[in-house]
């Protein structure tokens, strides 16, 4: 039997998909390249914006005829999207065809729910369970990197957020088990593990152990070997001068730090319930350079937020310019029902429009800067995988978080190689091997 993943949304999601397929692996299925081919076809969904969520239905939609092809094809919709309320039952009535509905907090059910579908019962349970990471075994798709689960969920309840209300409050794993987690994945060759939660900084505040986010960095830096660490994502609020200094005090902690700033504006950044100013924000990027002057600090920015100025969008854009970000993630605010933001009176689709296009122009003349200053230089990269757009190229990043294209043979993937810059453009590297650990 054969099981096929559709995956969309954050790391969360991806490293969400990995659990699902280590139970879909223990249960004998074996993982195909094509949908049609398949015996189970999982929806991994996310619901952080209408687009996303939109485009998911239309996926789900086209099962109706595999279906009916294949009547014994179980269909399977998971994750962000199908916790929130109303969504269950949408999806029974809309989606009859369907035979497993889970929520983001009981995956450890989908092997029972499995069973009952191959006995051609429905499934449907979104009820917010507590499941340990430890329940899992997982099969991982994406060495030499690794993602690793510090915390669950998020208390910050951001009025145009949907991720608490789907993901839950926060919930901290015991530091004890992250650390035999990573020392795991060391022992079997991945050489990059990136720790994970909606708000890492947040870390250990809900455990009976007084161990912070900072304290678990230094557990994990002072690790031995040669290896890669990061995380993400960091909320400005809470990213503490301890965090700071334990990047910079241990070599395998990378100095990359994606801090989403989502507007530059302190009166957007108020309603939006962020808990910091931009003067705030400038305050702790003068910390972070301070102390890792070769910092990467990558983000993530709104345009189109209820009640966003004109001069609220110059004062992200004069943000985005004196900041430098090495890249940014650009988007447009989605209304999402059960949000405070959803009953705020809304900016035009067409002011939307021109603001994102200004913003990514802005954020892209910014990378190229950045870009032609590495030409010439040398980085450490970690030879990652082929980069499938350009024909026998590999692909890896900088300790700093950008992506560099390069020539090697693929058995070098999971090495550390020194690439020489030679030409940039834009936002893409180019570069060559000039020396290789021995």
């Amino acid at each position: 039997m054969k099981y096929f993943i559709h995956t969309y949304g954050c790391q969360m999601n991806i490293h969400d998909s990995e659990k699902i397929a280590g139970i879909l692996e223990s249960m004998g299925y074996t993982v195909c390249d094509k949908a049609e081919d398949a015996d189970i076809i999982v929806f991994n969904t996310c619901c952080i914006r209408e687009t996303a969520e939109q485009k998911i239905y239309g996926h789900i939609g086209l099962v109706k005829k595999l279906k009916r092809e294949k009547p014994e094809l179980i269909t399977v919709v998971c994750g962000c999207m199908s916790q929130q309320e109303g969504v269950a039952a949408k999806i029974r009535e809309s989606y009859p065809f369907v035979d497993i509905v889970l929520g983001t907090g009981n995956l450890n059910l989908l092997q029972d729910a499995i069973v009952a579908a191959q006995k051609k019962r429905k499934f449907v349970d979104v009820n917010f369970m507590q499941y340990k990471e430890e329940d899992f075994l997982t099969s991982r798709t994406s060495y030499p990197n690794a993602w690793v689960n510090i915390n669950y969920g998020c208390n910050n309840f951001c009025t145009y957020c949907i991720v608490p209300y789907v993901r839950g409050r926060e919930r901290s794993r015991r530091s004890e088990d992250i650390i035999a987690e990573v020392r795991n994945l060391l022992s079997e060759g991945y050489k990059e593990i990136t720790l994970l939660g909606q708000n890492v900084n947040s870390y250990g505040h809900d455990l009976d152990s007084d161990i912070s986010f900072a304290q678990l960095l230094h557990k994990l830096g002072a690790m031995p070997g040669k290896f890669r660490l990061r995380f993400m994502t960091s909320h400005p609020k809470d990213l503490s001068q301890d965090v700071i200094d334990a990047i910079a005090e241990y070599p395998n902690i990378c100095d990359n730090i994606h801090l989403p700033v989502q507007s530059g504006s302190t009166e957007i950044l108020r309603k939006m319930n962020r808990h910091y100013t931009r003067d705030d924000y400038f305050a702790i990027v003068d910390k972070i350079r301070a102390k890792l002057p070769d910092v990467g600090i990558t983000t993530d920015i709104m345009v189109g937020f209820p009640g966003e100025t004109e001069q609220d969008f110059e004062d992200t854009l004069d943000l985005v310019r004196k900041v430098k970000f090495s890249s940014a993630f650009c988007f447009v605010y989605s209304r999402r029902k059960g949000t405070p933001a959803y009953s705020m009176e809304q900016i035009p689709y067409a002011v939307k429009k021109k603001r994102i296009t200004e913003l990514i122009a802005c954020q892209n003349e910014v990378t190229k800067q950045i870009s032609q200053y590495m030409v010439g230089k040398q980085y450490e990269v970690l030879v990652e995988g082929e980069n499938f757009h350009y024909k026998n190229t590999m692909c890896g990043r900088t300790e700093s978080g950008r992506l560099v294209n390069f020539q090697c043979d693929p058995s070098r993937i999971g090495e550390f190689v020194t690439v020489k810059i030679e030409r940039a453009s834009s936002a893409t590297l180019w570069g060559s091997i000039v020396t290789e650990e021995k």
